[in-house]
């Protein structure tokens, strides 16, 4: 059976620092679909670069505004059942945003649930092997940069 090759999106991984905790917390919330936790994540929009795209869904998904990195921090896979019932592969490329902002009111504020957790617990909730694993690269590399 031939396979497709996988349909690509674009996220972002939200922290924050803050005096108070000196451990970073990374942003989850839960998918409107299944109410599994995710990261923000989107398709690609005409025009805008990868990064432009992640900074975008954080504020669509989760009212997030901040700082975005332009190169990808890393990518993970994951098959998204789309409305039509076909299941496709997903390639996300994931870009770092450190949160200066979170505004009361966004798009899909009443769809989904927000929750501020270390990375290693964010670790233990998302479901994605390859997402896993970028938590706790996330978590080593802030750890390393005290």
């Amino acid at each position: 059976m031939l396979r497709r090759p996988p349909r690509q999106q674009y996220a972002a991984l939200c922290y924050r620092l803050s005096k108070k905790n000196p451990e970073p917390e990374v942003l989850l919330l839960t998918s409107r679909d299944t109410g599994r936790w995710v990261i923000p994540k989107g398709w690609p929009m005409g025009g805008k670069k990868a990064h432009a795209v992640a900074e975008q869904e954080a504020y669509e998904e989760a009212g997030v505004k901040g700082t975005v990195e332009k190169a990808p921090f890393g990518f993970y896979e994951y098959e998204k059942k789309l409305n039509s019932g076909i299941n496709v592969l997903c390639r996300v490329q994931v870009h770092l945003l450190e949160v200066s902002e979170l505004q009361d009111s966004f798009p899909e504020k009443d769809s989904r649930r927000l929750e501020w957790v270390s990375p290693q617990e964010a670790a233990k909730r998302v479901n994605e092997p390859e997402l896993k694993a970028l938590m706790l690269t996330f978590d080593k590399r802030m750890a390393l940069s005290k």
